[in-house]
């Protein structure tokens, strides 16, 4: 298929059959893989793009146009390499102890970039904090069972596994034939129509974002590109990474809120009350603790559309499993296979974090599906992506022999923003709509710089 006819096929899958035509420029490939990472990435994010033509559309009754290049997607599925912060790259983002390692039957891959993720395993291999301790320790230990253990002591840690291994594991079996992004009514509510005169599709759309690291903000960037307004609630009880928020903080405001206090809970509550859509990334369940999970939020503001994102998803022996996309990408046989067509032993990752972004773009596609939907027809609605589902979907587009492909020059794809009183440099948004550009009205704002308040 071509990266038009898969966004057209998720425009489907998301409930927009009559989506607008989209316009793909480039070739591939054009980042080095086995996979079609340069196809998800114009078909994801071409799709969101077309579901803000649809709502365009049905709030004016004007049509436009929706174009993509692919060099741009591709490029887009690495944004937060390119962002610059006061004319500085990023800080390397990996923890040292963090990586794939040798066992004593295969490979694990440690993901240690948050310090509570890193002092459990540490715990757990009763190590020194250095690589050749870890290293040395893992040797002693066997993969899957080391991933057992990490995972029940609150640890994150992928085994190393083939395609076909993977294929095989319980996990797999219980997501297979499920589609990359699912919608379903969770209860009756009257259609809350859009505001009219709009001077962009989501003019006036009111966005609360509850994610974290990359794919979950990516789609609150995505739906603020289109005109949304985005606040961002961050905990002050969790680690987050600067230069990833300089990223995908464009154009959201950012405020602070301690859900672990009623005074919190109270406020996070009133701002539910007066959103459209509510997006969240924490694993299944953890919001429901206070009191927010989907059906709760849908009963404080009939008429929502709420946003889940996980690794793993809420069925099979793994829902609810943290998980990051470097872990899935092990865990589920993309560095095996990428490791396979490059003739070497040892993990190889995909060239970005593709199940990431790519699934932030099928989030914010599906949540303005939703809204669309919300407003023709009542009810509040949750819409469903897992970064093991949208490997899934990334496997079935095929592979091609692409790994020689030298990285991009994406100079001419960058733009002035700003992180806080700081000048920044980054990466455009790819998906081009004739009449209403998607752009940023606003730079990225320090965690909690802003007040908790519409």
């Amino acid at each position: 298929m071509t990266p038009a006819a898969i966004a057209a096929d998720l425009c489907a899958k998301a409930g927009l059959p009559d989506a607008a035509r989209l316009t793909v420029t480039g070739h591939e490939p054009a980042l080095p893989s086995s996979f079609r990472v340069d196809a998800a990435a114009a078909s994801s994010i071409g799709a969101a793009g077309l579901a803000a033509e649809a709502i365009w559309r049905h709030r004016t009754g004007h049509a436009q146009q929706v174009a993509i290049d692919i060099r741009h997607a591709a490029a887009e599925f690495r944004s937060e390499r390119y962002i610059r912060v006061g004319d500085k790259p990023p800080k390397d983002p990996w923890d040292p102890i963090a990586g794939a390692y040798p066992t004593a039957d295969g490979w694990v891959r440690l993901h240690t970039n948050f310090p509570h993720h890193r002092d459990a395993i540490l715990k757990l291999l009763a190590c020194d904090n250095t690589r050749e301790a870890v290293a040395a320790a893992l040797r002693r230990r066997k993969a899957e069972a080391f991933e057992t253990a990490a995972w029940q002591a609150g640890a994150c840690v992928s085994a190393y596994r083939s395609l076909a291994e993977w294929d095989a594991h319980p996990h797999a079996r219980a997501l297979a034939g499920l589609p990359p992004l699912r919608l379903e009514r969770l209860r009756a509510a009257p259609p809350h129509p859009f505001a009219p005169n709009p001077d962009r599709p989501l003019a006036g759309v009111k966005v609360l974002d509850l994610t974290r690291v990359i794919a979950g903000p990516v789609a609150g960037r995505t739906l603020a590109a289109h005109g949304a307004d985005v606040l961002y609630v961050a905990s002050p009880n969790v680690p987050n990474l600067p230069d990833l928020v300089a990223d995908t903080g464009r154009g959201k405001r950012a405020c602070a809120i301690d859900l672990e206090t009623a005074e919190g809970r109270d406020t996070l509550r009133g701002l539910v009350e007066h959103c459209d859509i509510f997006l969240q990334s924490y694993r299944p369940g953890a919001l429901a603790r206070h009191g927010f999970g989907p059906a709760q939020v849908a009963a404080m503001r009939p008429g929502i559309v709420v946003g889940t994102l996980s690794a793993y998803g809420e069925t099979g022996p793994w829902a609810g499993k943290r998980g990051f996309d470097s872990l899935v990408q092990t865990a589920t046989g993309f560095n095996h296979a990428e490791a396979q067509a490059a003739g070497q032993s040892a993990p190889k990752p995909l060239p970005c974090q593709a199940l990431d972004h790519a699934s932030g773009y099928l989030l914010a596609l599906g949540t303005m599906a939703a809204r669309l939907r919300q407003a023709r027809e009542g009810g509040s609605w949750k819409v469903s992506v897992a970064l093991a589902t949208t490997g899934h979907w990334l496997r079935a587009l095929g592979r091609i022999d692409g790994l020689a492909t030298p990285d991009p020059d994406i100079s001419d794809l960058l733009e002035p923003s700003r992180f806080g009183d700081t000048a920044t440099t980054a990466i455009r948004h790819a998906a081009a709509l004739s009449d209403t550009p998607a752009h940023w009205a606003r730079g990225a704002s320090i965690l909690g710089a802003d007040p908790a308040a519409w």
